[in-house]
């Protein structure tokens, strides 16, 4: 060994070892340390489940699943103990010890919420992360899955996809999503005019509850499994796995993307739009995304139409030959493939990469960005989108992606599970803007722009309430800071409407302390 390694390795140790001190003069993580030791398998090693601040691996362990850089700063509020499970018992004795220690628990799947409310609190936390936890289990006898909260969307479409070429999944489009908050928050994707959402199809469920028990769907009871099928399930519990069926895709589906300019015919084509894409054929999903742009040294609008076909590219070319000519596909512009091909497509890789691809977590990869929502009723008019190039143009840096329902959507009761957004919404708009480099200056900036934007459209989006969608949390609708009643109706009923009374009574019965909260979670009855 040479001297320069046996230095690091001196040093190494030298560390580890004033990371173990410090870890063992801490009372908070000792007393947690004693009590998952007496409710976890006396053979394990809890310590290896336990990551405190003075662990050389804390930053590590804490920054994989931050997919927000926001809340990735020095200032930003940590964890005082990651806690890592192995195994269900684990989770069951996180939350009872959690409890018995006096600290708020945080539950971490995938980590994309937008507000980071799975890792970042302002009073003193844990976090209890899935990634561990992550098989999948496919049953095609049943055409069923029993997925852990820890996978990703990736990994099922992945797993899915080794057992048959004609069975999918309708969830979103982003593969490093976590399914447990994906699920939990009702799920979409491009199969929704088809299938439906992802919470449509959950079938069972295993939950630690408050008590630290493990509860399937028999067990925790209809009200509590209707709950967390939508309602966001971190205000009820840990779900450990959801089992979920599967839906069926053809062999052969097809993909397209068409962009046009304000010079061309682009506000004929956002108009029309608007009452094709809730109404054509269900096996049609398109996205619309509208964007400023500079070309030719002017700033001018872009839209652009992405869409996923369930058939061949001469169908669709047919189907919008009738109902959308002005958009002018044709079948050049399409590419017949795979359903798990569509995936990679709508993930943005690039042509041939290998299914393989949707197994890679990216750890570490996160943006700076500012994500919010709303729901179209009644369409934009032609004057009314004239206006919002406008505006767009003006704040420079603000998209929209606008996505389609209808179909399958308009036939599930809006009580059937606590997302109430079906019938009536003609298309669901996410605003996003992001930025690389970090700097108050520059999120001020950028946030504000979001705010503007989402202020301005006020005229055309629904009322009374204004909806919002869960899985684009956004704490500019409201947030709890004594999670009473009221405060939780103010972002309860954007998220949830007529549901949000139901949320509220499933929460009183199962957690009435309200252990399991955030802040936008559904808040107890006050006793």
């Amino acid at each position: 060994m040479s001297i320069s390694m046996a230095i690091s390795l001196l040093f190494s140790l030298l560390f580890l070892n004033i990371s173990i001190s410090s870890a063992a003069s801490n009372p908070t993580y000792q007393s947690l340390l004693q009590c998952l030791s007496q409710s976890i398998n006396p053979s394990q090693n809890v310590s290896t489940i336990l990551f405190s601040n003075t662990n050389p691996s804390y930053a590590s362990v804490l920054q994989a699943y931050i997919r927000n850089a926001r809340f990735n700063t020095s200032s930003t509020p940590k964890p005082v103990i990651i806690i890592t499970p192995l195994e269900e018992s684990h989770v069951s004795a996180a939350v009872i010890c959690s409890q018995k220690v006096g600290f708020q628990l945080k539950i971490r799947s995938g980590g994309h919420d937008y507000e980071g409310l799975s890792y970042v609190s302002d009073e003193p936390f844990f976090v209890l992360d899935m990634f561990n936890l992550r098989s999948i289990s496919i049953d095609m006898t049943d055409e069923s899955a029993w997925v852990e909260t820890g996978a990703t969307l990736g990994e099922l479409y992945y797993n899915i996809w080794e057992k048959s070429n004609v069975h999918g999944f309708p969830a979103g489009l982003c593969p490093t999503v976590g399914v447990g908050g994906h699920l939990s928050g009702a799920g979409y994707g491009t199969l929704m005019r088809k299938y439906g959402l992802s919470s449509d199809y959950i079938v069972d469920a295993k939950i630690v509850n408050v008590d630290g028990k493990i509860l399937d769907r028999k067990a925790m009871g209809e009200d509590l499994f209707w709950a967390i099928r939508g309602g966001g399930a971190a205000s009820f519990g840990v779900v450990l796995a959801y089992k979920v069926k599967l839906v069926r895709v053809p062999e052969t589906v097809t993909v397209f993307r068409l962009e046009r300019l304000l010079a061309d015919n682009a506000t004929d084509i956002a108009l029309k739009w608007q009452s094709i894409a809730p109404t054509t054929d269900e096996n049609l999903f398109t996205r619309m995304l509208l964007q400023p742009v500079t070309r030719n040294r002017q700033r001018t609008m872009r839209v652009t139409v992405n869409g996923l076909y369930l058939g061949n590219a001469d169908g669709v070319v047919a189907l919008l030959s009738k109902d959308f000519p002005e958009l002018g596909l044709k079948n050049e512009n399409c590419t017949e493939m795979r359903w798990i091909d569509s995936v990679l497509w709508w993930a943005n890789f690039d042509a041939g990469t290998p299914p393989t691809a949707l197994l890679d977590r990216n750890v570490n990869d996160a943006d700076f960005l500012k994500r919010k929502s709303d729901y179209v009723q009644t369409p934009i008019s032609k004057n009314g989108l004239e206006s919002l190039w406008q505006k767009m143009v003006e704040l420079g840096n603000v998209g929209l992606a606008c996505n389609a329902y209808g179909g399958r959507m308009d036939e599930i009761d809006d009580k059937e599970t606590p997302f109430p957004h079906r019938k009536g919404n003609l298309y669901k708009i996410q605003y996003s803007v992001n930025w690389n480099e970090p700097g108050n200056e520059t999120e001020m900036n950028r946030t504000s722009q979001a705010k503007a934007l989402h202020e301005f459209m006020t005229q055309f989006v629904s009322k009374n309430p204004r909806r919002a969608y869960l899985n684009y949390r956004d704490i500019d609708i409201g947030v709890a800071e004594n999670w009473s009643y009221e405060e939780g109706k103010v972002y309860g009923e954007s998220y949830f409407a007529g549901n949000y009374e139901r949320l509220v009574d499933v929460k009183t019965a199962v957690d009435p302390n309200n252990f399991f909260r955030n802040e936008q979670s559904i808040p107890p009855r006050t006793k």
